[in-house]
């Protein structure tokens, strides 16, 4: 029943101050989850509706399930003095009077564990990205005879030697098969599998497969080993943050009527953008006829057009979608 979260809070002199902090506290989180968790996410404000209850502003980053539902993947408070004035906190200013600090609070929590499951598995199990897995290679030695065992785990200790910077695992256990190993690795989302024989060895060379690719196998000469390992580790790290990417903006649709969005959001999958000016009543009731809500008011766009639930009224660039 317990879970484990990341928590901070922060007192500042000015409101300023405490926003700032808040956003960069965000840019923190995002940063991490794009590039350690290499899972595309949007920042963005979240409706009074959907803030946290006592914050003057809650922002948070929004990420793209492979189910194409959204994930608010971590958020930053921006508290105003509500906290402070309710538990009486008090600091003394440069005039020596007492005032009540601007607050903070930010976190994330072991959902970010299940985000990495949700956005990249598959299948067979993991896709863990090269920065995060606690192993990036597993080195599977080959031995078809019992003479040919010797030959063969000298060279894989060879390749481990040279792979000292890289997180490695060899297995070497002599209890299961070649292809338990290889569907054991593939579960637990390795990102490089390398396989190592008599034959290969005899052609000073190894065949590599990709975690990120299916059926992706490569014959690499043990020679030019180190490059085009280091060169993979960046590539699938790469490759696994633009799958993300594009399924965010190959599932995100935009509409320009209310009816529209109440359509969509019932009979499609994914995000779905508009303008759209805050109204409690107006998100209550597209809640109750579809399930979903407003994910965020985007960050990097700030532009304001006449908005889909009120004609005469100027909306703000906003996110749909139903969420877990």
């Amino acid at each position: 029943s317990e879970f484990l979260w990341q928590e901070g809070h922060t007192a500042h002199v000015t409101n300023e101050e405490a926003n700032e902090e808040a956003l960069k506290m965000l840019d923190v989180y995002e940063e991490f989850v794009q590039n350690v968790a290499a899972v595309s996410v949007v920042k963005g404000l979240k409706s009074e509706m959907e803030k946290f209850a006592g914050a003057d502003k809650t922002y948070s980053i929004e990420a793209m399930m492979l189910d194409k539902k959204a994930l608010q993947a971590g958020t930053s408070h921006e508290l105003g003095q509500n906290f402070s004035k309710a538990f009486e906190i008090q600091f003394s200013d440069e005039n020596n009077k007492l005032q009540n600090p601007f607050q903070t609070s930010w976190g994330v929590s072991t959902r970010l564990i299940g985000m990495i499951i949700m956005a990249h598995g598959d299948d067979k199990g993991l896709k863990l990205p090269p920065n995060l897995a606690p192993i990036q290679i597993v080195i599977v030695p080959i031995i078809p005879k019992k003479e040919d065992k010797e030959i063969v785990m000298k060279k894989v200790d060879e390749i481990n030697k040279l792979l000292i910077n890289q997180r490695v695992e060899v297995d070497d256990r002599d209890e299961v098969t070649p292809g338990f190993k290889f569907n054991e690795w593939e579960l637990k989302g390795v990102p490089i599998r390398i396989e190592i024989g008599p034959r290969d060895i005899k052609e000073n060379k190894v065949l590599i497969s990709r975690r990120d690719i299916d059926d992706y196998k490569q014959d690499v000469s043990i020679d030019k080993l180190l490059k085009e390992i280091e060169y993979l580790l960046i590539d699938i790290q790469k490759n696994m943050f633009n799958k993300s990417k594009d399924h965010m903006i190959n599932n995100t649709t935009h509409v320009d009527s209310k009816e529209e969005l109440i359509n969509k959001l019932n009979n499609t999958e994914g995000f779905v953008t508009c303008y759209w000016h805050e109204n409690k009543k107006d998100e209550i009731e597209i809640k109750e006829l579809t399930s979903a809500t407003i994910r965020c008011y985007p960050l990097d766009n700030k532009e304001t057009k006449n908005s889909i639930n009120h004609k005469d009224k100027e909306g703000s660039f906003t996110i749909f979608s139903k969420a877990y």
